[in-house]
């Protein structure tokens, strides 16, 4: 189906537009066009004068409406975290398990095949946040299920997860060099979190190829006067990018504004979004605006990514063109040749949009079935 959506201010991923209309064809984006000359043919749809944008993107989130991905181990899970993902304007996601033994991170991949097979939409792939991470920055992580990776046990689980497994979460510190090149050779985004590196340690891993690192400054060693750490790492490379939670929790709004002055297009938004569940290795307890393990332990987010949006913009001053790429433009580029291209609204993309008005409340989610 041809259809043309007119009436509202285009935030394509580049720059703001208005007067014009967005083209679609079949769910493909043909491009933009100046509304009085509209070609005949496309099915008009009126937006009423609100904001459109490229749909969201979630590198890392974990559950959601009540269920967490690895407490659950079904498919149910999976369909639950992509209608909440929906609701927060994310409509493609990197489903996320933490730290766990190396049979669940098996069952999660055979999952996410079963949910793909069953017509699932949504999940880009499985993003394992370790295990081969860091005790000293575990965070709400698993302690005895941290381990140091050998060659053998990594090949393995590139064979099991292949078209599955496209996101890793490492300490560059605890990785040997070839269990680092061989992540990457097999084209895992290497993210290096859960870290105690010094700032020689991450220096060494992002000249390696590391692309990313994962959420800015929580369980990750910190920028001090005399040892910089992998905050410090990240700062001052012209190319690593980082995902940050922006709930106000996790990371202050003054070090989000001041981050963002550093790393410019470098920073990007992840919910890192849990559900609240009493059994499994982690059990979240929901306390208003964040969760927390049974002991108090920060362990994850309740954001959508229109919050983390919202909150960027209320909070740490960030434009709202600029904030909308955070959450959209950014991740994409991180990604490892998806079937479509996603994060910007122009000829070939994928037509997935939010629709949201002034207020930046979410008014639609329009999905491209490609």
């Amino acid at each position: 189906m041809k259809i043309a959506y007119t009436n509202c201010s285009i935030y394509s991923g580049t720059k703001k537009e208005t007067g014009k209309a967005i083209l679609v064809n079949n769910n493909i984006t043909e491009g933009l066009i100046n509304e009085k000359e509209l070609p005949a043919g496309y099915v008009i749809k009126n937006l009423g004068g609100l904001n459109i944008a490229p749909a969201f993107i979630d590198l890392q989130i974990y559950g959601g409406d009540g269920k967490l991905f690895s407490a659950e181990l079904n498919t149910d899970a999976i369909a639950a975290t992509y209608r909440y993902c929906l609701r927060g304007g994310c409509t493609q996601f990197m489903l996320t398990m933490a730290t766990n033994t190396i049979e669940k991170f098996l069952k999660g991949i055979e999952l996410v095949k079963a949910y793909w097979q069953q017509g699932g939409k949504g999940v880009l792939g499985l993003h394992m946040e370790g295990p081969y991470l860091n005790p000293a920055k575990k965070g709400a992580h698993i302690p005895e299920c941290i381990k140091k990776p050998t060659v053998d046990e990594v090949a393995m689980l590139l064979e099991k997860g292949k078209g599955v497994l496209k996101m890793m979460t490492i300490a560059p510190e605890v990785c040997d060099e070839q269990i680092i090149k061989m992540l990457m050779d097999n084209d895992i985004i290497v993210s290096a979190g859960h870290s105690n590196a010094t700032y020689a340690e991450a220096v060494k891993g992002f000249a390696l190829g590391i692309p990313a690192a994962t959420h800015l400054f929580n369980a990750m060693s910190p920028f001090q006067s005399r040892e910089p750490g992998l905050v410090g790492a990240v700062y001052n490379n012209d190319t690593v990018k980082s995902s940050v939670v922006t709930d106000g929790v996790h990371v202050d709004y003054v070090s989000l504004r001041i981050s963002k002055k550093i790393m410019g297009e470098r920073l990007f938004f992840i919910t890192d979004a849990v559900a609240e569940t009493s059994k499994g290795g982690y059990q979240h307890v929901f306390k208003g605006d964040r969760y927390t393990l049974p002991n108090g332990t920060l362990s994850g987010s309740a954001l959508t990514m229109m919050q983390s949006v919202k909150n960027a913009v209320a909070h740490a001053g960030i434009p709202l063109e600029e904030a909308l790429r955070m959450a959209s433009t950014y991740p994409a580029q991180l990604l490892k040749a998806p079937a479509v291209p996603l994060g910007k609204i122009e000829a070939g993309y994928a037509a997935e949009f939010v629709v949201f008005n002034d207020a930046l409340e979410l008014k639609d989610v329009i999905l491209g079935h490609y």
